[in-house]
C-alpha cells in the first residue's frame, strides 16, 4: 500500500530503559517509562495496543491486547543525549563528536563578546535550574538590566530576562547574535531564550521561550523531502531544533495537549509528505523536575489524544511514535538520561504485530521516513520499511 502522510510524533525524554554505553554518560539504571508506570497516574491503553510493552527490554504486561502496529527499539549513535542531537540523528544525521557543554561556566572570553555584541552585562555563569536563577539573579536583573546567562549538563547557553526590562524582539537579537558568537569550538547545540515575568519574589517564566540551534551539517529528511517536491511540517520545536531548515510550515505551541490539537489540526490538511511533532512537556515540566506523577498523567493525556488521532487517520497514512532520550523523572539529579527509545509504527499500510527487535540508531527512523514516502535520496540509517509494510 502507498504511503501519503507520515506523523513523528516525538515524547520528548520518553526513554525505555538505559542503553549499553549508560554507564559513560553516569546514567546506568536509568528507565523513565520503567519509572512512570509505576504511578497512579499512569495509563496509555492507546500506546499498549500499539506495542509499547512488548519492545526488547520493557517489562511485559499481563493481559496484552492484541497489538495493532509494529514496534522496536533503538539505541543512540550520537555522542550525547539531549535534544539536538537526538532529533538530529532521528532525521539522519549521527552526530560522532559530541557538542561542547560547560559544567563550569563559559570561558570569560565568550561573554565579553556576547556583552559587546549586545551592550548589557551578564548575571551567574554557571549551571542552574531554570525556575531558580530567575528566583536568585532576578531582583539584580530587574535592577540593572544585566542578563541572566545560565547553562545546564546539555550543550546550551540560556539567557533569561524579563519581558518588561528587556522586551522580546531585543531578547530574540540578543540570542541571534550570540548564536553568531558560539561557533566551532564553542558551537552549542542552542541558545534560548527564556523570558519571564513577575515581581520579586513572584517571578515566572512564560511561554515566548525560543530556541537558537546549530544549522544541522549534513542532511535531514526533511532536506530530502523537499527537493523531492513533499511537504514538511513542524509541530512544537522541531523548526527551532533545525534552524528553520527545509520545515516549509511551522506552528508554536503552549503544552502537550495544545500540541496535540494542533496536530489533529494538521491532520485535517490535504499534504504530501511529513509532519513532525515535539510534546517537550515530558521533558522540560516532569522529567528535569523530578515530578513522577506528573510525567505520568502527561502521559495518560497524551494517550487520550493519541486515540482521537487513531480514530481520524487517513487509508494512506502512517504515525510513528518516539523520543530522543531519556529523562527519568526517578533518577538520580535532573539531567537527561542515556537511555533506548521506542518506535511504534501504525497505519493501514503497515503490518500489525511486527516485533523488529533493537536497532543501533534513531537515523533508521529517518531513513525508513523517506523509504515510505518513496523520496529519492538518503540520509545515514538503514529503513526498516520493507519488514513491516502490507
Amino acid at each position: 500500500m502507498s504511503v501519503n502522510r507520515v506523523f513523528v510524533i516525538v515524547l520528548d525524554s520518553f526513554g525505555i530503559g538505559h542503553a549499553p554505553d549508560a554507564a559513560d554518560f553516569g546514567d546506568e539504571g536509568s528507565n523513565t517509562l520503567g519509572t512512570i508506570r509505576r504511578s497512579p497516574e499512569y495509563h496509555t491503553p492507546n500506546m499498549k495496543k500499539l506495542g509499547l510493552f512488548c519492545i526488547d527490554g520493557v517489562d511485559p504486561i499481563e493481559n496484552q491486547p492484541e497489538v495493532c502496529g509494529s514496534y522496536l527499539r533503538l539505541f543512540e549513535a550520537s555522542r550525547g543525549k539531549d535534544t539536538t542531537i537526538g532529533h538530529w540523528e532521528i532525521a539522519g544525521i549521527i552526530s560522532e563528536k559530541p557538542m561542547p557543554t560547560y559544567p563550569n561556566g563559559f570561558p570569560q572570553e565568550v561573554l565579553d563578546e556576547i556583552s559587546r555584541a549586545t551592550g548589557r552585562g551578564i548575571l551567574c555563569n554557571r549551571p542552574y535550574s531554570g525556575t531558580d536563577v530567575i528566583r536568585d539573579f532576578g531582583d539584580e536583573h530587574v535592577k540593572t538590566g544585566d542578563l541572566i546567562v545560565y547553562t545546564s549538563a546539555d550543550s546550551v547557553l540560556q539567557i533569561a530576562a524579563h519581558e518588561d526590562v528587556v522586551p522580546l524582539e531585543e531578547l530574540y537579537e540578543i540570542c541571534r547574535k550570540s548564536r553568531a558568537i558560539m561557533q566551532g569550538e564553542h558551537g552549542v547545540g542552542r541558545i534560548i531564550a527564556r523570558p519571564f515575568i513577575g515581581t520579586s519574589g513572584q517571578y515566572q517564566r512564560t511561554a515566548h521561550r525560543h530556541d537558537f540551534s546549530l544549522i544541522p551539517p549534513k542532511d535531514t529528511m526533511m532536506d530530502v523531502l523537499v527537493r523531492e517536491g513533499y511537504d514538511t511540517l513542524g509541530v512544537g520545536k522541531i523548526y527551532d531544533i533545525f534552524a528553520g531548515k527545509n520545515v516549509q510550515k511551522t506552528v508554536s505551541i503552549e503544552n502537550n495537549v495544545d500540541g496535540m490539537n494542533k496536530t489533529l489540526e494538521f491532520q485535517k490538511e490535504d499534504f504530501h509528505g511529513l509532519c513532525f511533532v515535539n510534546l517537550v512537556d515530558f521533558d522540560m515540566l516532569y522529567g528535569h523536575r523530578n515530578d513522577i506523577d506528573g510525567y505520568a498523567k502527561a502521559a495518560t493525556v497524551f494517550d487520550e489524544q493519541l486515540g482521537t488521532f487513531l480514530a481520524n487517520m487517513r487509508e494512506d497514512d502512517v504515525l510513528i511514535i518516539t523520543a530522543d532520550h531519556g529523562c527519568d523523572p526517578g533518577f538520580r539529579g535532573t539531567d537527561h538520561s542515556r537511555e533506548g527509545i521506542p518506535v511504534l509504527i501504525c497505519g493501514k499500510p503497515v503490518n500489525e504485530n511486527v516485533n523488529l527487535g533493537t536497532g543501533n540508531t534513531f537515523s533508521n527512523i529517518g531513513s525508513t521516513v523517506l523509504e515510505m514516502l518513496g523520496a529519492k535520496g538518503s540520509v545515514q540509517g538503514e529503513s526498516f520499511w520493507k519488514n513491516i509494510c502490507r
